[in-house]
């Protein structure tokens, strides 16, 4: 009985998905979910990119939390249009909520809209958003075994992140069994090494936002 309550919640978030990805398709939009756990750095990697790519792209923000509008302060204060999505302790976003969203951007006036999923590692996967691409991030202190440890975010995603790359002196982080797990669950996904704190793979991040963004809207989650 479960397992059909789940694959039907499932079936029906899948077809706001679509809903989702043809309105975005329609405006021309390109999509980014960003997951990760709790304080790996997602939000200021986005306020990292809404400088960096101001005269390239027209960027939006759906941020997603359990409470506060805290996130979503941060970057309204870079002048980047956003919109809040409280859970209310929930553990992802759902397509249902993202449709809503739409609703308070200003799509006509946007290129790309980057999905900051609620903090978690294991729930946001399974839950398509009506996203084009998506992109993990794991910070250095969480330590090197999260691929092995959340293979199934790792397998589904289009870039790897690794953040707060200034804190590897001080932590027993092993690049190498990292990069070999992850490359055995997703062989050939893009990698970055990224820290929001020194600048280093800023560059290289808002790269890969602005090469996603040249590629069709209608491309779904790989």
């Amino acid at each position: 009985m479960e397992i059909r309550v789940i694959e039907r919640v499932l079936k029906v978030n899948d077809e706001l998905a679509l809903e989702v990805r043809n309105r975005l398709r329609e405006a021309g939009i390109t999509a980014i979910n960003i997951i990760s756990a709790p304080g790996s750095g997602k939000t200021a990697l986005i306020e990292r990119a809404i400088p960096a790519l101001r005269d390239k792209l027209r960027l939006g923000v759906i941020e997603g939390d359990p409470d506060t509008t805290r996130d979503a302060e941060r970057v309204a204060a870079l002048g980047a249009p956003v919109t809040q999505i409280n859970t209310s302790g929930g553990c992802h976003l759902e397509a249902n909520l993202v449709l809503r969203a739409l609703d308070a951007l200003p799509l006509d006036e946007l290129d790309l809209i980057i999905i900051e999923n609620v903090g978690n590692m294991v729930c946001p996967v399974n839950f398509d958003l009506g996203e084009m691409w998506r992109a993990a991030v794991v910070s250095v202190p969480e330590g090197h075994d999260k691929p092995a440890k959340y293979a199934n975010l790792f397998r589904k995603t289009d870039l790897v992140v690794l953040n707060k790359t200034d804190l590897l002196p001080y932590v027993d982080f092993d690049m190498a069994v990292f990069e070999a797990d992850l490359a055995q669950l997703n062989p050939g996904v893009e990698l970055l090494r990224t820290s929001c704190r020194s600048g280093d793979g800023m560059a290289a991040w808002t790269a890969w936002l602005e090469r996603v963004c040249g590629e069709s809207p209608a491309r779904a989650p790989g």
